[in-house]
């Protein structure tokens, strides 16, 4: 059951804002008092409003003067907070953000000298469109999923929110934030997991730069029933078009625990070249499969492999439950999709992307985020429509290093309801 509840949660909102904030944004830059001349300048005139989602965009004509420095822009975003905008002598324009709701708000426009003489007001009415936060709430859509709750908000703005998650801590039986996320996606979709397979609800609102917040959607879920398969129970099982070993690097070490060198390496270049290329292993049980984890050579003695040489940039997998038969999986237009199988039975599991490097610095250069998104691994998930399955085939369509020619894993964790 699912219900909106006002915001008497407002309190909680001072620590769930991750973003600078503008009380008085962009007034340190007009400081300084370039001149002796103390006459009130002019006000602006002439003047326009564009309106847009929780902003507006006001055009003017200056005063014929040369001593004015700047326009200052004064005004109310919601009951409380005031904010302060300027812009220079050099532009006819100036952006006022921030807005709470779609309504009329008045500006106060003021052009300041060089002397720091400030000239009478005028006053002018914006009427913002609802802003990007208030736009996103009524999109707010959840479901259970595998040891958790699964999110889906649209984002149409494309603007900064912020989706904040709430529950009530066991102990005090208030309300605390259990889960932040920042974003400006059009399309934001998400998991929280690690919960109890019990009714558990959930409160979730958005915010913006600004402080604003909406009102608290509450939803109550009942986690779907997961546990991470039990990797003591992998093996290898090798079919006559899967790739060769290469290097020592077993296939063992895609589930030893280890998610640093050495992992698991084909050939380099697999001998005879098949591609894509493709390597099978036993889960040693069946279960319905929610999701996985993988892990891909990192920094170690011999280098820096981060988005390089051999790291899978996409994949699919393949499974089925029994005889586990070989076969040149499709590919390419035409294959099978999620949910469809090969001619030989094997299932299509999903098609997999290895994430953009979040600096975008060209290799081989990483910033330290870099570094600790990629050695946190990179998690999927299944349909949850998918059938139980036992054994597993990776089949790697494109690396790195563009020469799909070989590949190499780190780790791989899954996660399912073997029952």
């Amino acid at each position: 059951m699912t219900t909106r509840y006002k915001k008497y949660l407002a309190l909680l909102v001072p620590a769930t804002i991750a973003f600078v904030m503008f009380a008085c944004s962009k007034v340190d830059e007009y400081k300084d008092i370039v001149s002796g001349d103390k006459t009130k300048p002019g006000t602006v005139s002439n003047i326009k409003v564009e309106n847009g989602p929780g902003r507006a965009i006001i055009t003017y004509d200056l005063p014929n003067s040369e001593n004015i420095l700047y326009v200052q822009a004064t005004y109310k975003i919601n009951d409380k907070v005031s904010r302060q905008t300027k812009s220079s002598y050099y532009s006819d324009t100036i952006h006022v953000s921030g807005f709470a709701k779609k309504q009329e708000y008045t500006v106060t426009l003021q052009t300041v000298s060089r002397a720091n003489v400030v000239s009478d007001p005028v006053e002018v009415k914006v009427n913002p469109d609802t802003p990007p936060y208030l736009m996103a709430f009524p999109t707010i859509s959840t479901q259970p999923d595998f040891g958790g709750i699964n999110i889906n908000i649209e984002n149409p703005a494309k603007a900064d929110i912020g989706v904040v998650t709430i529950m009530k801590d066991r102990i005090t039986n208030q309300f605390e934030i259990v889960n932040q996320r920042f974003t400006k996606l059009e399309d934001i979709a998400y998991s929280l997991r690690g919960y109890d397979t019990v009714n558990l609800e959930f409160g979730i609102y958005i915010t913006d730069d600004w402080d604003n917040v909406s009102d608290t959607l509450f939803t109550t879920v009942k986690p779907i029933f997961e546990r991470q398969m039990d990797k003591s129970k992998f093996g290898r099982y090798v079919l006559p078009t899967d790739a060769k070993t290469g290097f020592g690097w077993e296939i063992e070490n895609m589930w030893n625990g280890n998610t640093g060198s050495p992992g698991y390496h084909t050939e380099q270049p697999i001998q005879p070249l098949v591609w894509p290329a493709v390597v099978t292993f036993d889960m040693g049980q069946a279960a319905k499969l929610s999701r996985y984890t993988i892990w891909n050579r990192g920094i170690d003695g011999s280098g820096n492999w981060l988005w390089q040489a051999g790291a899978p940039v996409t994949w699919t997998l393949w499974g089925r439950e029994t005889n586990p038969v070989d076969e040149t999986l499709p590919n390419g237009p035409g294959a099978p999709g999620v949910g469809q199988t090969s001619p030989n039975g094997w299932i299509n599991l999903g098609t997999f992307k290895l994430p953009a490097k979040p600096s975008g610095l060209p290799n081989p250069a990483y910033s330290n985020s870099d570094l600790e998104f990629w050695n946190a691994g990179f998690s999927y998930n299944f349909n949850l429509e998918l059938p139980k399955i036992r054994y597993i085939r990776f089949q790697c369509q494109e690396i790195a290093s563009g020469t799909n020619n070989f590949f190499n894993i780190a780790e791989l964790t899954f996660w399912g309801d073997p029952r």
